[in-house]
């Protein structure tokens, strides 16, 4: 019987996860392995410390997100357009529907190009192929079934944490850099590291887990046809407990990705990343006892970029889906099936479209992913302002209102994103 009851304790201890989860494991989407694999690269342990940094800003913007969708019982966007004028409600959709749809371009295109390292396949024909398995699981697929599947795709990023440890390390030097700020007065840095943060406290993330936490309601049946939903301190608690494991997870891959790129390409000599293969090398040290380390290197590398690409681009077009649907009133939700929520589905396809046609103007995918992180990060900005007054209001939000630690570390994560992308428009201001 005790045993039984253990067994009972775990499966009901990992039923608790799901919004937040997937969330984190989103978050380290291509975008992301693409800029800490070039900040590891670029500047070596020197931008580690933005890890500790983001944990707690990003599990607090993660949490209230969480919190307005779970006690509204909509998603951001409703919310807005309840509580806000138009012309913030617009301003606020359109900042998501822009980024999300660049971002959706660059990981289509990250896609392509980690394939064309094990498929030898015109990088078109990838992205089309790519782009039409996404939208028909996305519009015919559940995406509980779907994201179940490709949660286990998502476990390539462990190559990460393994490479970590398989090579000498010097510890001393990242235990410093993990908890020293460096800072470097210039373009160059202040770029990245927008990129770095806008990659990690991304726009499509705050709507994303959102919707997410009430269409846990649906399938609960905590919601009703008129009021708010009927939750209590263990759904919030739950709902806590799940958002800071995905957000941990999110985080333990970044440190490795960086600390992995910061040994294994800046210390020899490879400070910039124009492909998917230089990405790669980062990872050949995991294999480097095998006859052919390089392939297997980018095998690991291609796995982990499709996998999570798969898991992330129908966040991105989701979210982007839901925000839009919410503002203008449309039905939406991806437990409804097509021919219920023909306009939902319609953004997810735009978006996706549009996102695919970006990849036939020229711009090296790789680079793509950068600047799709610096554009997330200056985004990210206005957004999280509203998210704060939203989440503190006790007339939206009743006794569930952010508490003075939550509200407090919500406005630092404001201020360090702003202070982020002013400095590095005013060092650019000054080549």
């Amino acid at each position: 019987m005790r045993a039984g009851k253990k067994i009972s304790k775990i499966k009901n201890f990992f039923k608790i996860f799901g919004p937040g989860v997937i969330t984190g494991a989103a978050d380290d989407d291509p975008s992301g392995i693409a800029t800490y694999t070039q900040t590891g690269a670029k500047f070596g342990y020197g931008q580690l410390w933005t890890v500790i940094l983001m944990l707690p800003l990003m599990t607090a913007i993660q949490e209230a997100c969480a919190r307005i969708g779970a006690v509204t019982g909509h998603g951001l966007a409703a919310v807005i357009k309840a509580n806000y004028s138009k012309k913030v409600l617009y301003g606020a959709v359109l900042l998501v529907v822009v980024a999300n749809t660049i971002n959706i371009g660059a990981d289509i295109g990250a896609l392509a190009a980690a394939a064309q390292l094990i498929i030898p396949l015109n990088f078109v024909i990838l992205t089309l192929g790519f782009t039409v398995l996404i939208l028909i699981l996305e519009i015919f697929t559940s995406y509980r079934v779907y994201a179940r599947i490709l949660k286990w795709l998502a476990l390539t990023l462990l190559a990460y944490p393994l490479t970590v440890f398989i090579i000498d390390q010097p510890w001393k030097t990242i235990f410093v850099a993990t908890f020293w700020p460096h800072i470097e007065m210039n373009f160059e840095f202040f770029f990245i590291i927008t990129g770095v943060l806008g990659t990690t406290i991304s726009p499509y993330m705050f709507f994303w887990q959102a919707s997410e936490e009430v269409e846990e309601e649906k399938e609960q049946h905590l919601t009703h046809r008129y009021g708010k939903p009927t939750i209590g301190a263990l759904f919030i608690r739950n709902l806590r407990i799940d958002n800071f494991v995905g957000m941990v997870f999110s985080e333990i891959a970044t440190w490795s990705i960086i600390v992995v790129a910061a040994t294994v390409l800046h210390q020899n000599g490879m400070t910039n990343i124009e492909s998917a293969a230089d990405a790669a090398k980062a990872l050949e040290p995991l294999v480097q006892t095998f006859p052919n380390a390089g392939f297997l290197a980018k095998l690991i590398f291609a796995s982990g970029i499709i996998g999570l690409g798969l898991l992330g681009i129908p966040v991105l077009s989701g979210s982007a889906a839901y925000a839009y649907s919410e503002a203008f009133g449309m039905k939406e939700g991806l437990n409804l099936k097509l021919k219920k929520a023909h306009g939902f589905y319609g953004v997810i396809t735009i978006a996706t479209l549009i996102g695919l046609m970006i990849n036939f103007i020229g711009i090296n995918p790789i680079k793509a992913l950068v600047f799709t992180a610096v554009f997330n990060g200056v985004a990210a900005v206005p957004l999280i302002f509203l998210i704060a007054r939203i989440a503190r209001n006790r007339k939206i939000m009743g006794e569930y209102s952010s508490g003075w630690l939550s509200n407090g570390v919500v406005w630092i994560t404001f201020v360090v994103m702003l202070a982020s992308a002013v400095a590095m428009f005013y060092t650019l201001a000054q080549q």
